[in-house]
Formats: C-alpha cells, structure tokens, sequence
C-alpha cells in the first residue's frame, strides 16, 4: 500500500525486552509462570464469588469480581502471543494487530482505573457511612458503576485509536517492547507528533494521575476511620495503596512524559500489564476470610470432583 513515493507500514517488529538469548529464556520462564499463576489466581476468585450466593450478593465481592475478569483480560491482552512468539522465533505483529493491541490495553486498563474508584468508594460508604451503605450500594448501583468504569474504559481507547490510527506509518517499523502502545507506535509516524504527543498526556497521563489522587484521598480518608480499629484494617490499607501504586506509578511515568522514553519504560510497562494482575488478587481476595473460605470450599469440591 503506497501513498505517493511513501511505502506505508503494514507490519511491526516487537524487540521484545532483551536482545540476549539467555535474558530472553529468563523472561520467558517469568512470564510463563507469571500467567499462569494470574490465571489460576483469577479464575479461582471469579469461580468462587459465583458459586457462593452469599458472596456474588456482597457489592464488595461483586466489585471483585469485575477486577478478576478484567485483570484476566490485561494479562491475555499480549503475553500471550508474546510467549508464542518466543517459541515460534517471530517478532512481526500485524498492523491490524498492532492497533488491537493498542484498544484492548486502554479498554481493560481505563475500565480498570474506573473500577478501583469504585471499589474505594464502596470502602468508603461501608466504613464511613455503614447505616445507610444498602442503600448507596444496591446492586442497581453496583451494576451501573460496573457499566460507568467499562464505559470510562471504551471511551479512553476509542479516542486513543481514533488518533493513532489516522497516522501515516512509512517506516521505522521497530516497537521497542513486546507489546504495541501509544508512546510507542506514534513515535513512529511520518507526521506532526506534537498533537498525539498532547493528546496521550491528555487522555493517559492525566486520567492516570486523576484517578490516582482520587484513590489516594479514599484512602486517606478510610485511613483516618480506620486508625482506632486496630493495626489489621490499617495494614489492609496500606497494602492496597501498595498495589496501586505499582499500577499507577509507571502509567502516570511513561504516558506523563511526551517528549522522551527511556530504557526503563519496558520494565515498567510489565508491572501495569502483568505483575498488578497477579498481585490484585493477593491484596483484595487473599486477605478476606470470607474470600478464603469460599475459594477453599471450592479447590476442595473440585479435588473431590476428580
């Protein structure tokens, strides 16, 4: 496809995250039982939450299991085409390929960002305002906050993929991850940059720092209700604070910054895709004794079962 003396790219080749052989066996032991545990922890947790009444009732757990399917959906988005094509010896992602990538990282990681605002606000009603949390919390409001974050999520991609996708590509064709995103790909057109560049700091960098002193000021204000139960439900706090800083810090790191990427952008990358997904279900699930019950209930029907 040509448009004048331009050849227009039709493929991308994905560097991965090393060029050395030995790094590149490494990485693919990691990921492989980097998503397998994600998989098994996720499916384990959305399994449970639906064959427990009890549990699929709660607006807490029902919010949790959002998260599970959507961190199953964040972790299956690229590692595993990139563990494919470590076997397979390939590093060409379509361009069709390439723009997918792109709208599923930004559907399930906005929608993502969205559902962790809800899921502080149903702390906040429950330790704030426990007397009139039904009513705040009924499930026509958990579902609607569910459609609100997957809604937020297809808006932000949308937008994303409408700029990126007008872009004329004539060559180089080189992502420098294993993985296709904006910084990334727009970094690679024949044309003014500086309207993407403002609009991923727009729709990316900003909606992640947003999203994040949202989160931090739920916190703080849970937090300070928090204190005078006990060093349990603060550690609990503080341990989703952890997490999602993990996720927040190198998404507000790479898309905050326009104009310049650098080498540790690849590994920070890894821990808003994979490393958050396996650890969401650690810090929200594992931690509850209801959780834990359900989900022994269920590894046990399962044993029985074979």
């Amino acid at each position: 496809m040509a448009r004048g003396n331009q050849t227009m790219v039709t493929e991308f080749l994905l560097l991965g995250l090393s060029e050395t052989w030995e790094v590149k066996v490494l990485l693919f032991v990691f990921f492989l039982l980097l998503y397998t545990a994600t998989l098994f922890s996720n499916i384990l947790i959305l399994s449970a939450i639906i064959s427990d009444h009890h549990l699929s009732d709660s607006p807490m757990f029902f919010l949790l299991g959002h998260l599970a399917f959507l961190d199953l959906c964040m972790s299956s988005f690229a590692t595993p085409r990139y563990l494919f094509d470590f076997l397979a010896q390939r590093q060409a992602i379509s361009f069709q390929g390439c723009m997918a990538q792109i709208f599923f990282l930004h559907l399930f990681g906005g929608g993502e960002m969205f559902l962790l605002i809800a899921m502080a606000y149903d702390r906040c009603v429950a330790i704030c305002h426990p007397l009139r949390y039904a009513s705040f919390m009924s499930r026509r409001h958990c579902i609607g906050l569910v459609l609100a974050s997957w809604a937020g999520g297809l808006l932000h991609t949308s937008v994303q993929l409408c700029f990126t996708i007008s872009v004329p590509f004539c060559g180089p064709n080189r992502v420098d991850n294993y993985f296709c995103d904006i910084p990334l790909v727009i970094k690679l057109g024949c044309t003014d940059l500086y309207p993407l560049e403002v609009m991923m700091v727009t729709n990316s960098g900003i909606l992640s720092l947003v999203c994040f002193i949202a989160l931090l000021l739920s916190y703080t204000l849970i937090l300070s209700t928090v204190r005078s139960r006990g060093p349990k439900a603060a550690s609990t706090c503080t341990s989703h604070l952890i997490v999602v800083t993990i996720y927040f810090g190198p998404c507000m790191f790479i898309y905050l910054r326009p104009d310049s990427r650098f080498m540790i952008d690849k590994v920070l990358s890894v821990f808003y895709t994979s490393v958050t997904p396996f650890l969401n279900p650690t810090v929200y699930a594992l931690k509850n004794k209801e959780m834990k019950a359900a989900m022994g209930r269920l590894l046990q029907a399962w044993l029985l079962a074979r």
